[in-house]
């Protein structure tokens, strides 16, 4: 898809602070059922980390940001977390036509990868060193795909406004079943107890695997303050620790999040990496983080980037 569509998708996605119930697993649709193409823009968030928030909060922010001292170290309670700039260490061929809304590492070393856009959306299984799709299941045109988890033994494919949890077969990826959930899903992780969704607000939503009933949720807060528009969603175990890291929607930023406090660690700047893939354009923002636990290595991507990226991990004492 050209860029309009691309710039119609990004602005397609209203702000709506989602605070999710509950109903039980429901059977899909039989195959048969038709379904109709329709996509409708709809008025746009405004772009911006803070975003929303008086202006007074806003300024007492800024002044904390400039009293810190120089040099990364970990965000204490109250300050803004440090924000280092990836470093990338590698590239690799990625779809420029994909609307990249989940991304995760299989075992053995293949991608996951789902699109969206109405009429567009795909899961997909991907060889890294090429970009090659070995495997891809389209979605119906009336749904829109978002963020998707490997949980136990199904990939778990959210979509955005339909309130339907698409579970597959993680060889075929075909549908086997489905989960309903209320308000909007925009990312999803597994954390190898919980899935970990995230709506487009500053909620991160804690959900059992078998059921995707509700198990609680936090407040994700950088020096004190919500981070809003919390987008792709990746669970990293390193150093004996585990977080919660997310792309921030329309900012070059993926925070380093603390699952249980919510308080954000650090920010990882993929300024370069969006630079390097067209230029910082809403239409192309960053959406896409893939945890390699074997190798030690993460990437990031973003919708309609021709790369993915390997980064450095954060160094922070």
């Amino acid at each position: 898809m050209g860029g309009g569509g691309l710039e119609a998708a990004a602005l397609a996605k209203g702000y709506r602070e989602n605070d999710c119930e509950d109903m039980d697993m429901r059977v899909i649709p039989s195959a048969g059922m038709q379904y109709s193409r329709f996509f409708a823009p709809v008025q746009g968030r405004g772009g911006g980390f803070f975003r929303g928030l008086p202006i007074v909060r806003l300024l007492a922010a800024c002044l904390l940001a400039a009293c810190l001292p120089a040099g990364p170290h970990p965000a204490r309670a109250g300050e803004p977390a440090p924000v280092h700039a990836a470093r990338i260490l590698a590239e690799f061929p990625h779809d420029p036509q994909a609307f990249t809304q989940g991304l995760f590492f299989l075992p053995g070393g293949d991608l996951i990868e789902s699109t969206g856009l109405y009429g567009s959306s795909e899961i997909r299984r991907v060889r890294l060193r090429d970009g090659k799709v070995l495997r891809r299941e389209r979605l119906p045109a009336h749904l829109f795909g978002e963020g998707a988890a490997l949980a136990v033994d199904a990939v778990v494919q959210l979509t955005w406004r339909e309130g339907r949890a698409l579970a597959r077969d993680p060889g075929s990826l075909a549908v086997r079943g489905e989960f309903r959930y209320v308000g909007e899903g925009w990312g999803l992780t597994f954390d190898g107890r919980r899935l970990i969704m995230s709506n487009g607000s500053a909620r991160l939503i804690f959900r059992d695997p078998a059921t995707f009933a509700r198990l609680g949720d936090v407040v994700v807060t950088d020096g004190g303050l919500p981070v809003e528009d919390l987008n792709e969603l990746e669970w990293v175990e390193r150093d004996g620790a585990g977080l919660v890291l997310a792309n921030v929607w329309r900012t070059p930023y993926v925070v380093g999040v603390e699952p249980e406090s919510g308080r954000v660690r650090w920010r990882l700047d993929l300024s370069e990496c969006w630079r390097r893939s067209g230029g910082q354009d809403e239409r192309f923002v960053p959406n896409g983080i893939a945890w390699d636990a074997a190798g030690g290595r993460l990437l990031v991507t973003g919708k309609g980037w021709p790369r993915l990226y390997q980064v450095a991990w954060p160094e922070t004492p």
